[in-house]
């Protein structure tokens, strides 16, 4: 029975790795990561990209949450979907996209890693993390959404995802405390992609320092400063007793 289970998840482990590998070939085939980077790329392909979500606004917003969800699942951290999707829709509409995609996608990870994992992520993280566990344990819900609100103690966002495993957190909790934890960065993230949307519909030249004194670029920026001060706040008062 064990050798059965362990084939399953060896099975299970291969064909996630090629999707991976087909997903990212796929997309690399047909842009290029320098053209991504490019303003005159971005400028040239930005009609096009605003006539279908505009001909088509409710299937390109599932195709964006999708393509966010697959994004997580390819373990890629979250600033360039942020900063699209604040691009395309605006920082309203652009967070609820991110905050969805995310928060599915990171969800998705939690139950694979749940169902596949567990044995292999307690072996690696809970000694890491064990000074989390029985603090997680008193109120999994709100100490987990305060614990994505401050950044995950410097966990990466993928890291993130799988720790709870360790505590055996509910589903429902996961999901709730991450998608409130992480709407505030989203946020910043989405509304500074926004910006640049902004600054590039100009048709004045570009440079980093009309960029940065764009209120639409530096009214993001301070509100980061403000919520990283935020934080600091709220890990001395909820996370004092973790060493």
């Amino acid at each position: 029975m064990y050798k059965k289970l362990l084939n399953f998840k060896l099975v299970a482990v291969i064909i996630y790795l090629i999707l991976i590998i087909a997903i990212l070939y796929f997309l690399f085939s047909y842009v290029d990561l320098k053209d991504l980077m490019s303003i005159d790329f971005i400028k040239s392909n930005k009609d096009i990209i605003f006539k279908y979500r505009d001909e088509n606004f409710l299937l390109f917003f599932i195709i964006s949450i999708f393509i966010i969800i697959i994004w997580n699942l390819c373990l890629g951290f979250g600033t360039p979907m942020a900063l699209a999707a604040g691009f395309i829709y605006g920082k309203w509409v652009g967070t609820l996209v991110v905050l969805l995609g995310n928060t599915f996608g990171a969800t998705i990870i939690y139950l694979l890693a749940k169902t596949f994992f567990s044995e292999t992520i307690q072996k690696k993280l809970s000694q890491k993390f064990s000074k989390f566990i029985n603090f997680f344990r008193k109120n999994e819900l709100l100490y987990f959404m305060f614990f994505r609100l401050v950044g995950g103690g410097g966990a990466p966002f993928p890291v993130q995802n799988v720790i709870p495993v360790i505590f055996n957190m509910r589903l429902k909790n996961y999901f709730i405390s991450t998608l409130i934890g992480i709407a505030p960065t989203t946020f910043i993230a989405v509304s500074l992609g926004s910006g640049i949307g902004s600054v590039i519909d100009k048709d004045a030249p570009l440079s980093f320092f009309e960029i940065i004194k764009s209120p639409e670029i530096y009214l993001p920026i301070i509100g980061f400063v403000l919520f990283l001060i935020f934080t600091l706040i709220i890990k001395k008062i909820f996370f004092k007793n973790i060493r």
